[in-house]
């Protein structure tokens, strides 16, 4: 029996130290990066990012928690907006911060997890014009400390994180768009608006 223990305890070790070695050939960061291209023009998918509250519209990570509470300060929107949110144990805590704002081209944040477990990301979105609409490059880059190295020896930081950029870019697709044509509405509106007054000023009085 003894010795049934100790070969045990001998595969446990092994084990223990081949993830330990695994985890110190990590890398001391990473990036997740994805992009897509939106429909609407750079203005109308800007207007999306720069804004805080309109960030559960497209976020991808709304739906873990519906009851999720949200929290807003700072600017209203650009530099200095922050978010912070609270929910369940799938959806943890945290604030994000916008550092970098460049009218309809790049939108840059500070984001700051604090449970499940503390950590600091930094994330971008860049816009670039084509064609008609826009193409968006959402990127987040930070430092792996050892047992984060030792997380990534079971699971792949890119494919878990990079799912939830391609949902959230198709999100961000669709209010856009919604966005685009509501303002395209708006203008045929205002037009025919402009058009009936104009014709009722010209009208002969009777």
């Amino acid at each position: 029996m003894k010795k049934i223990l100790l070969g045990v305890l001998l595969v446990v070790v092994v084990a223990v130290l081949g993830v330990l070695g695994l985890a110190a050939t990590k890398p001391n960061q990473y990036v997740v990066t994805r992009s897509a291209t939106m429909k609407a023009a750079p203005q109308f998918v800007y207007a999306q990012i720069e804004d805080m509250h309109k960030f559960p519209s497209w976020s991808p990570w709304q739906k873990l928690d519906p009851a999720m509470q949200t929290k807003y300060s700072g600017a209203e929107s650009g530099v200095g907006a922050v978010y912070e949110w609270e929910g369940n144990k799938d959806a943890g805590s945290g604030r994000m911060t916008i550092t970098e704002a460049v009218p309809n081209e790049k939108i840059t944040m500070k984001l700051e997890f604090l449970k499940p477990f503390a950590s600091t990301a930094l994330t971008a979105l860049t816009l670039a014009p084509e064609g008609n609409g826009t193409k968006v490059e959402w990127s987040m880059s930070g430092d792996y400390d050892f047992m984060s190295k030792v997380m990534c020896v079971f699971m792949d930081m890119d494919k878990m994180i990079g799912k939830d950029f391609t949902e959230g870019l198709a999100n961000l697709d669709r209010v856009s768009g919604e966005a685009a044509a509501a303002s395209a509405q708006a203008a045929v509106d205002a037009a025919a608006a402009g058009a009936d007054t104009t014709a009722a000023e010209a009208a002969p009085a009777k």
